[in-house]
């Protein structure tokens, strides 16, 4: 689910081995490894990487990444009929099954289209927001979610810098606050997308609104089970 910087911890075995991509929106943050995964990978594999998105996501990528001059269209490379990449395009509601795993595309309010995704199976869910602001659409899949076992959200400013959230449509402690009190279900909540360099402010804030069940900072190598 996205494709930023964190593919790079990869090796190029592993990055092989992707069969699927779900992306949130089209934002750099969040696309940036697509080009580079299916430069790497793509003579390697039998089949195209397929990449899963909302259709202003794909047309972002189409004109602004994959246009033959920021980077090649692997979609016609080597040929159409056997390309590297395939786009499939995803509406908010619709979910993917993959190998019994369910993939469901949330609409979120972000200042692109966006979507969050509910990601489970049988044993439980796992939720996650992308990049969003004040949403209910989020919020009202989770709560009908009877498995679900981990929230990951965003908060990417201090609430110093409120007015900055609403502005580029991301969250800050004191909105993050509100948006978890339509949280009917019990499950842990993880916190991503925290400004560099001011994570632990931002932390030491959401823990000052949420002090019963207070979220935790997703961390890199974390591994969910249920």
């Amino acid at each position: 689910v996205d494709a930023g910087t964190g593919v790079g911890d990869l090796d190029v075995e592993a990055l092989a081995a992707i069969d699927h991509v779900f992306l949130t929106h089209a934002h750099l943050d969040h696309v940036v490894s697509v080009p580079f995964l299916v430069d790497t990978v793509g003579a390697r594999r039998s089949r195209p990487l397929l990449v899963h998105a909302l259709e202003a996501t794909i047309a972002t990528l189409r004109r602004s990444v994959f246009n033959w001059e920021l980077w090649p269209d692997f979609t016609q490379i080597p040929d159409s009929h056997s390309p590297y990449l395939e786009f499939r395009t995803l509406v908010p509601g619709e979910t993917v099954t993959l190998s019994g795993r369910k993939l469901r595309g949330i609409a979120v309010n972000h200042s692109v289209p966006a979507l969050g995704y509910l990601i489970g199976d049988a044993r439980g869910s796992l939720a996650f927001s992308g990049d969003t602001t004040q949403t209910d659409a989020f919020w009202e899949v989770l709560n009908e979610c009877e498995g679900l076992r981990h929230v990951i959200i965003e908060t990417s400013f201090p609430d110093e810098d409120e007015e900055l959230s609403r502005l580029a449509k991301h969250l800050c402690p004191s909105m993050l606050a509100g948006e978890l009190a339509k949280l009917t279900r019990a499950a842990p909540v993880h916190i991503t997308h925290l400004m560099p360099g001011r994570e632990g402010e931002i932390m030491r804030e959401i823990h000052g609104h949420i002090t019963v069940a207070p979220p935790q900072q997703l961390r890199r190598g974390m591994q969910f089970e249920w």
